[in-house]
């Protein structure tokens, strides 16, 4: 028997026999926690299996480490003793999970095993249509390094690219900076051995082995600048090369070609590839370029990121949400809706389209804070429109500026001086739909009240930078009406001896 079927075989006994045990028999790993098996099997053909988790404080699984084949109940469980069953359909190739019960600040890992895991060596395509679970073997041309303590990276074999999550060190060690202990590079040609994960849909192979590493025959040397960027006025970058290969072969991506070209290019064995781009009108742009040589008997490609900046795009929240995916920079201006994450600035924004926007981090972590910015400042932001799950989000947002907003009840902003810079926000309840005069209107002028006191709504638009006829008719539009609790933001001003809070700007209303 080989020795990769024999080392499942006998973890899949060492399960059974663990589930023959009583309760008993209890294996303690954890203060914390307790698992009466720390390894599970299920039956090829598909089945239940239980355990009993003992703890001494709530507990859950990490939900992230779930493949689609297994179902587990409960996920989580609080102080005592619980049973915890594993399901799965039954499957014709063995797979495996590793999973991890979280509880008071200690983590219990869990093997969870069905039929004997086999290793199927298979192409990047086939992997991405395979069975969760499974372990494959693959082989194909290292690119995009974009980890190094994990070691994760990108592979392609012709067939697609493949996402390697994390690859174990000559020690077989997890996070132990693989790529410089194997000496991986861009364009090495490497076969690793890993269990597949889908992760948001996407196929990648995790915590891999090194079968085998072939070097490249090609290596990117320098990037002239060195950041690899264009200016907005155009200019060139220079790619200078090394390759023990017959040749040198370039090619820029069809949707590049418009603005990249290649100025120069030199051969030998230290190639030199010049870039060129013209003056860019708009916004932020790159392209993957590529490089291949071959020595009649291997391949090797490596590649390299050309950008250019581009000027910044004005635009309102529907805009922005309407706009392609890319490196085009936009800068919005709305108001802080709600907050999701204060450590890294998630946000909601909001503005006059009744759109809103998630901002997925400003700046770095502990920026948002450090700007003192919160729920119903004016902020104004520039970043790139990406998507999670289908779902727009501005990404690797940056802060230019803000203007505070102050929360204060009526009495309090009946008190504060006139400034047209200074703003706050007030809630209160709508006592009249008409303005100072008595006149119904079109631009929501009302009054609200606090039941002693009484403030006079200059304008009511649908949020921030509404201009022009974009201001009328928001009132009808929101179904505002008297006794309705609104909050609005604005300035102090006083007109006529009447006291306004002016500047319109809708936050939110409730019946």
């Amino acid at each position: 028997m080989k020795l990769r079927y024999f080392i499942p075989a006998f973890i899949a006994l060492l399960g059974a026999m663990l589930i023959s045990c009583s309760d008993d028999d209890k294996i303690t790993f954890l203060d914390e926690i307790q698992v009466s098996r720390s390894y599970v099997a299920i039956d090829k053909e598909g089945g239940s299996t239980s355990i009993i988790v003992t703890a001494k404080d709530s507990w859950s699984f990490d939900e992230t480490q779930i493949p689609s084949w297994l179902t587990i109940s409960p996920m989580s469980g609080g102080a005592g003793e619980t049973e915890v069953t594993f399901s799965a359909e039954g499957t014709i190739n063995g797979r495996n999970a590793d999973l991890n019960i979280a509880c008071a600040g200690r983590k219990q890992n869990i093997k969870v095993l069905q039929g004997l895991s086999e290793t199927k060596t298979a192409t990047c395509a086939e992997v991405a249509a395979g069975n969760e679970g499974m372990t494959y073997r693959v082989t194909g041309s290292v690119n995009n390094i974009y980890n190094l303590e994990y070691g994760n990276f990108y592979i392609n074999d012709g067939t697609g690219n493949l996402q390697i999550y994390g690859t174990l060190n000559k020690s077989g060690k997890e996070k132990g900076f693989p790529i410089a202990d194997w000496g991986i590079e861009e364009g090495d040609i490497i076969t690793v051995e890993g269990p597949l994960k889908f992760y948001n849909g996407a196929a990648e192979l995790e915590k891999v082995t090194v079968i085998k590493l072939v070097k490249s025959l090609l290596k990117v040397e320098s990037i002239d600048p060195e950041d690899a960027t264009i200016p907005l006025e155009g200019g060139d970058v220079t790619v200078n090369l090394t390759s023990k290969g017959n040749g040198v072969s370039v090619e820029i991506p069809e949707a590049a070609k418009s603005w990249l070209s290649i100025s120069n290019i030199t051969g030998g064995s230290n190639p030199v590839v010049t870039f060129h781009a013209g003056a860019n009108a708009g916004g932020d742009r790159s392209a993957e370029v590529t490089f291949k040589t071959s020595n009649g008997s291997q391949e090797s490609v490596v590649t390299a990121t050309i950008k250019q900046t581009g000027s910044i795009v004005e635009v309102n929240c529907t805009q922005f949400l309407e706009a392609e995916e890319g490196d085009t920079q936009y800068r919005i201006t709305a108001v802080i809706q709600s907050v999701a994450n204060t450590s890294y600035g998630n946000v909601y924004l909001r503005d006059f389209t009744d759109e809103q926007v998630y901002v997925f981090g400003i700046g770095a972590k502990g920026d948002f804070q450090a700007l003192g910015l919160k729920e119903g400042d004016i902020v104004t932001l520039v970043g790139k429109r990406s998507s999670h799950n289908g779902n727009p989000q501005m990404k690797e947002a940056q802060y230019e500026s803000h203007i505070p907003v102050t929360d204060v009840t009526i009495a309090e902003f009946l008190t504060k001086p006139d400034n047209k810079n200074v703003y706050y926000r007030i809630t209160g309840e709508v006592s009249s739909l008409f303005d100072k005069n008595g006149n119904a209107n079109d631009w929501g002028n009302m009054f609200i009240t606090d039941g002693s006191n009484e403030l006079y709504v200059y304008g009511l638009y649908p949020g921030y930078g509404a201009t022009g006829d974009s201001r009328k008719f928001w009132v009808t539009t929101a179904g505002i009406e008297v006794g309705d609790k609104l909050t609005t933001i604005g300035y102090k001003d006083t007109f006529g001896g009447v006291v306004e809070i002016c500047g319109g700007i809708y936050f939110s209303h409730s019946k």
